[in-house]
């Protein structure tokens, strides 16, 4: 069976390194990007399961890049991620497809059990296999 596909988009290399380390534990397949522009050229190459995708980020905030993504693939899902509360912007995400956001700093134990809910890896469908 494939790895599931994880890509990680924040500016911040310590949000970055964080959100790694714990979901490559998890056994996911992890791709990194700190810009726009690198995130949606794995988004193309890699497909991604899921996406964690900070909306502040320089060049291309997360809303463009939530869009550009959805448009080339409707069936990635997409995580946001913002350190603001900024309701209109996660309104508008969730009106563009985005499942659910984490306001940072996040709780990492949350944020594990959302992304492999997503990903079809809660305990109901890892013990679920095989008996």
């Amino acid at each position: 069976m494939d790895k599931k596909k994880l890509l990680i988009v924040d500016d911040q290399v310590g949000i970055r390194i964080l959100l790694l380390e714990v979901f490559a534990t998890e056994g996911y397949d992890t791709f990194q990007a700190a810009n726009g522009r690198a995130a949606l050229e794995i988004a193309r190459l890699h497909r991604p399961d899921l996406v964690l995708l900070d909306m502040k980020i320089p060049g291309m905030d997360g809303l463009e890049i939530l869009k550009q993504i959805k448009e080339h693939d409707r069936t990635i899902k997409v995580i946001m991620m913002t350190a603001y509360g900024e309701l209109d912007m996660i309104k508008e995400a969730m009106d563009l497809g985005a499942l659910m956001h984490f306001t940072k700093p996040f709780d990492i134990d949350e944020m594990r059990t959302a992304v492999n809910m997503q990903m079809g890896e809660g305990a109901a469908s890892r013990f679920a296999s095989g008996s």
